[in-house]
């Protein structure tokens, strides 16, 4: 999935409030889908469809074991929108830098 549809569908993904509940909850680790339910004010099939969401949005993984299929944070998706963050902290950076240098050229004058 190329990176910008990657990034667009995070954000999507992550603007429901249910599916960033349900995204926290894996912060600790893989789970199943009647543990991440468990105490959601939601069903078990509507946590499953918010985890297609985030699974399509490359923002968690799933793998089976034994019956069970245990859902988890992907860490490629979650870098992935690190990193486009972190493009806003580059340019802001080179920004005030610019202004520092244009400043300084301008007292010096």
């Amino acid at each position: 999935m190329a990176t910008a549809t990657r990034i667009e569908r995070a954000f999507d993904a992550l603007g429901d409030p249910t599916r960033r509940a349900v995204f926290r909850r894996l912060r600790k680790g893989n789970r199943s889908v009647r543990e991440i339910a468990e105490g959601m004010d939601v069903s078990r099939p509507a946590v499953s469809q918010h985890l297609k969401v985030l699974k399509a949005a490359g923002l968690i993984g799933v793998r089976v074991d034994g019956a069970r299929r245990l859902y988890g944070v992907d860490p490629t998706g979650i870098e992935a929108l690190r990193n486009w963050l972190d493009g806003f902290w580059d340019e802001t950076l080179a920004a005030f830098k610019a202004a520092a240098e244009e400043e300084q050229n301008r007292l010096e004058k």
